[in-house]
C-alpha cells in the first residue's frame, strides 16, 4: 500500500482564511431568500456537544450564514434560480481537496435542498448534491478545520473551513426536513471516498502548537 504522509499545522485564528502547508501524493432579491441566522448558537445547540474539543472562538458565537453576499453575485443567483433553490442557509469560501491531493479554493453554498460546490475563478458550478443523498459528516475530535461529507451514492468531499462548526450545525438542521437528520461521526481517523475508485484515510494527532494531519491512500 502506497502511504504518503503530509504534515500541516492548522490555522487557529478564525478571523483569517486558513493557510495550509500540504504535501500529498497521489436577503431577498430576485426570488432568492437568504436566511441569515441572527441568534446566538451556544454549545448546547450544536450536534456535537461534549464530544468535540473546540477552539474558544467557536463557542458562543453569532452565526452569520452568508459570508459572501450571494445576492450581489449574478452568476450565483442564476445557478440557484435554475435549480429552483430559493433559500440559502450558508455561503462561504472553503478549501476542497481533490482526489489527486490538490487543494482548490471553492464556494460552498448550502440551501434547504442541496449543497453546491462552485469555482470562484470561473464562476462554474462544479457539483450539486441533494441533501437527501448525504449520509453523514466525519470530523476529528480535535481543533482542526477539516470535515468530510459522505455521499454513498456518489463520491465524498473533504474540505477545510474555519467555519466548520457552523457548517456542521447548518447541515444537521437542513437535513432534518430533507431526509432526516444527518449523522455526525467523530474520530481521529476516518475514511472517505475521494473518487469513484480511490479511498483515502485522514488521520489526526494533537501535537504541540497544533494538529498534525495525514491523508493516506488506502
Amino acid at each position: 500500500m502506497d502511504r504518503i504522509r503530509s504534515n500541516r499545522r492548522v490555522q487557529i485564528d478564525e478571523s483569517q482564511e486558513p493557510k495550509y502547508d500540504v504535501a500529498e501524493d497521489g436577503a431577498e432579491g430576485n426570488g432568492l431568500r437568504l436566511r441569515l441566522s441572527d441568534i446566538n448558537v451556544t454549545e448546547d445547540q450544536e450536534p456535537f456537544m461534549g464530544v468535540k474539543v473546540r477552539r474558544r472562538a467557536s463557542l458562543h458565537r453569532d452565526y452569520k450564514g452568508d459570508y459572501i453576499d450571494v445576492a450581489s453575485h449574478p452568476y450565483l443567483m442564476k445557478i440557484l434560480q435554475k435549480q429552483g433553490d430559493k433559500q440559502v442557509v450558508f455561503a462561504d469560501k472553503v478549501l476542497k481537496f481533490t482526489g489527486s491531493g490538490k487543494m482548490k479554493r471553492r464556494i460552498l453554498l448550502i440551501t434547504d435542498f442541496a449543497i453546491y460546490i462552485l469555482d470562484p475563478e470561473t464562476d462554474a458550478l462544479k457539483r450539486r448534491i441533494s441533501l437527501a443523498a448525504v449520509e453523514k459528516m466525519c470530523l476529528s475530535e480535535l481543533s482542526d478545520n477539516f470535515f468530510a461529507i459522505i455521499i454513498p451514492t456518489e463520491y465524498d468531499i473533504l474540505m477545510a473551513s474555519t467555519r466548520k462548526t457552523e457548517i456542521v450545525t447548518v447541515l444537521v438542521e437542513a437535513t432534518k426536513s430533507a431526509s432526516g437528520e444527518v449523522e455526525v461521526s467523530f474520530s481521529n481517523s476516518f475514511e472517505y471516498q475521494a473518487s469513484a475508485e480511490l479511498t483515502k484515510e485522514v488521520q489526526f494527532e494533537e501535537v504541540e502548537g497544533g494538529v498534525k494531519t495525514r491523508i493516506l491512500r488506502k
